[in-house]
């Protein structure tokens, strides 16, 4: 590796890169084939501003439509439970008390069990492959679902929803880091992501819309919305098997020029090897790192309020009305403004190419708004106040579940670290739904005042626990600069030189 004073990475955001003839096939696995070789003024800056950004036009029109659909498919699937039990899918279905909570919490258990082995398998088959494989399968088990008529039907296909599901959303961000630079991702997930506040919302209207069909085709009108959403996952699911490519080297839409920049792209930026071949051995080395465990504890206070509100904002909101189809309506709103404020958040990390004050935002948003709604004795008289509080409750659920994600995978660049650290993060975060299923009781109803307490603490404290971290990170930064006497910070050291991460003497934190 380069001596600091001697490489000169200090300087200029331009980039120099000299590539060998092996760039003309980007896409091997052959580590030695796929050198690249950087000039002394190499950082992780721009190699060519306007291709770079025609490249990232046909990413942002060819990718990111198709993935985001796939993920409100996703999303829906797994969160139309709330509006069926509105539906009064307890009482059709003779559900015991608490039983309700039991089909909530089972679907986390496979989730987290579950999704580090499918997303490694995703990474050796390829996610373009296995993630319209695991679409098919929620799909079919959402069909399915329809026909359930007793406790222990609905409870084994929750389950086995919860396998299908697992490995989605680590394999998507995965995928998405192979395409995008680490200071381009962030608003990337938020599109992609924005998917699931616009399930939540769309899951509201399409409940509004089911529960009007009179038809005596079916014994409970809720029972539409597990057939039409299932059906239409399963369709879509074909069509992106054969649409997503494996790579950007084989993508049919880029020409081979715009495949070795893709590639160029990726090893300065992103991975310290692209396309690196998967082994189990070296990627765990990322529980070595103690920074792991922070974002650890961050997802675990993300996952109470990201799960309180996507399984029981119909119920929180019950409180305000009493008519059935008026409580899937209000729902709409605060998803869609939650979108709205995610994008805006991420968009502004993305362009400041910081994410820890932005995580601490999400996460005071979310303290701010369950605490108001507690504290609200008569909703009535105070309606507005009440209902902008599930407004808050949206837009801090949604902003820190991308940019935490984005956050720890710019700071890894070893790509089997980087999937085995999301594939478990992710899964941790989802795995607190068994907090929220058991928190929300039916007989704290309509108030929920233990439920919304608890979830404001685990708001305060990922707040707490982010600003730390974040805080840490820029002291280290400051620390290594001090030591090497240059003033270096992530951007201007490529990652492909960061393969073993804070040992590294060049490594700067992604802060």
């Amino acid at each position: 590796m380069a001596d600091l004073n001697s490489a000169g990475i200090a300087g200029s955001d331009l980039t120099k890169i000299q590539t060998d003839h092996v760039l003309s096939k980007p896409h091997s696995n052959d580590i030695e084939s796929s050198h690249v070789v950087l000039s002394e003024e190499a950082t992780a800056g721009i190699i060519d501003g306007a291709a770079e950004r025609a490249l990232c036009r046909k990413f942002d029109f060819r990718l990111l439509p198709v993935l985001a659909i796939m993920y409100l498919f996703n999303a829906l699937d797994k969160g139309n439970l709330g509006n069926a039990q509105t539906a009064g899918l307890s009482k059709d279905l003779n559900f015991k008390s608490g039983q309700y909570n039991q089909i909530v919490g089972i679907f986390f258990v496979p989730y987290v069990l579950f999704a580090p082995p499918l997303a490694m398998l995703g990474k050796k088959f390829g996610p373009s492959r296995v993630l319209p494989l695991l679409m098919l399968c929620f799909g079919s088990f959402t069909l399915l679902t329809s026909a359930t008529t007793n406790f222990g039907g609905i409870f084994a296909l929750r389950w086995f929803l919860g396998v299908a599901e697992s490995g989605f959303f680590p394999l998507v961000i995965y995928y998405l880091t192979t395409f995008y630079r680490r200071g381009e991702l962030a608003r990337r997930l938020a599109i992609f992501y924005a998917a699931s506040n616009i399930a939540n919302a769309f899951s509201g209207l399409l409940a509004f819309g089911v529960l009007q069909i009179k038809s005596d085709r079916v014994d409970h009108p809720w029972r539409w919305l597990f057939i039409v959403e299932g059906s239409v996952t399963v369709c879509f699911a074909i069509f992106a098997f054969f649409y997503l490519p494996r790579s950007a080297a084989e993508a049919r839409f880029l020409n081979e020029e715009e495949k070795a920049l893709a590639y160029r792209r990726i090893q300065i930026d992103s991975s310290s090897i692209v396309n690196e071949e998967f082994v189990l051995k070296d990627s765990l080395k990322v529980f070595k790192r103690p920074a792991t465990y922070g974002f650890l504890i961050i997802e675990i206070c993300l996952g109470v309020p990201l799960q309180a509100v996507a399984l029981f904002l119909p119920q929180i909101v019950q409180r305000l009305v009493d008519d059935t189809v008026t409580i899937n309506l209000y729902t709409v709103a605060p998803n869609v403004t939650g979108a709205v404020m995610l994008l805006v958040l991420a968009f502004a990390s993305d362009s400041l190419r910081i994410r820890f004050p932005f995580v601490c935002l999400g996460f005071a948003f979310t303290f701010i708004g369950f605490i108001i709604y507690a504290a609200i004795q008569d909703v009535h008289a105070q309606i507005r106040v009440a209902y902008f509080a599930t407004f808050m409750m949206c837009w801090g659920t949604s902003a820190p579940s991308v940019l935490l994600s984005t956050w720890y995978n710019n700071n890894v660049a070893h790509e089997g670290e980087r999937l085995t650290l999301t594939s478990v993060g992710v899964p941790l975060a989802n795995l607190m739904g068994l907090v929220a299923s058991n928190v929300f009781q039916e007989k704290d109803a309509p108030k929920y005042l233990p439920a919304l307490i608890t979830t404001a603490c685990f708001g305060a404290t990922g707040c707490l626990v982010a600003g730390c971290l974040g805080l840490f990170m820029l002291w280290d930064n400051k620390r290594r600069n001090r030591q090497q006497g240059v003033n270096l910070t992530a951007k201007d050291v490529p990652t492909l030189q960061l393969r073993d991460g804070p040992r590294v003497p060049e490594f700067r934190w992604f802060l």
